[in-house]
């Protein structure tokens, strides 16, 4: 049985956001008024409905990955604005949380915000295994969604692993040496419930 590890590299150029709402965020940012407008709307949502974004057409919020291995993440949705920080790991999994223009604003797993531009995003789902967990403890990769199933592994926190299948229940995971079936609500990157096929 395999023992993966793993880890998030990110370099910091200034100090990032932390757990700001979008809406409060841009006002901060000075973002021009019609786009804290129609996020503020977007805001506003009953719970239980989807919400689109206004130029792509798709689900927002919603899940993707980083593209390249380094992607500037700004304070606003434009190149006039400080990159705050650069991550360094493509296929990181983020959550498109608004739009603006050809710019997303993203989340990660810590909960940092900041904006980027739309090409260095993919649609290609990954996660990270229990990013909150602090201590030692692993978590059983088995070789069938069910629990009792022989492990095939155990994974460390913030493992990044690509997603073949989600039941709602159960995620069909794999990397680099493990390839197998964790818990749903045990991964950042799919939301409670939501199937991926």
């Amino acid at each position: 049985m395999a023992k993966v590890s793993g880890g998030v590299r990110l370099l910091a150029l200034g100090s990032a956001v932390l757990g700001a709402g979008a809406v409060g965020a841009l006002l901060l940012w000075g973002v021009v008024p019609s786009a804290a407008t129609a996020l503020a709307g977007a805001a506003r949502q009953p719970k239980g409905v989807m919400a689109f974004g206004s130029v792509s057409g798709l689900p927002i919020p919603r899940f993707v990955s980083l593209k390249s291995d380094e992607v500037n993440v700004r304070r606003g949705p434009g190149n006039d604005h400080q990159v705050e920080w650069i991550y360094r790991r493509a296929g990181l999994p983020v959550e498109i949380t608004a739009e603006w223009d050809n710019w997303r604003e993203i989340r990660d797993a810590d909960g940092t915000v900041g904006w980027v531009w739309h090409s260095l995003l993919s649609g290609r789902r990954t996660v990270l295994v229990a990013p909150w967990n602090k201590g030692d403890g692993t978590l059983p990769l088995l070789t069938e969604p069910a629990a009792g199933e022989p492990v095939v592994a155990r994974l460390e926190p913030k493992v990044m692993a690509s997603v073949s299948k989600c039941t709602g229940q159960w995620c069909r995971i794999w990397g680099k040496g493990f390839d197998g079936w964790v818990q749903q609500d045990r991964l950042w990157g799919v939301y409670p419930d939501e199937k991926v096929d």
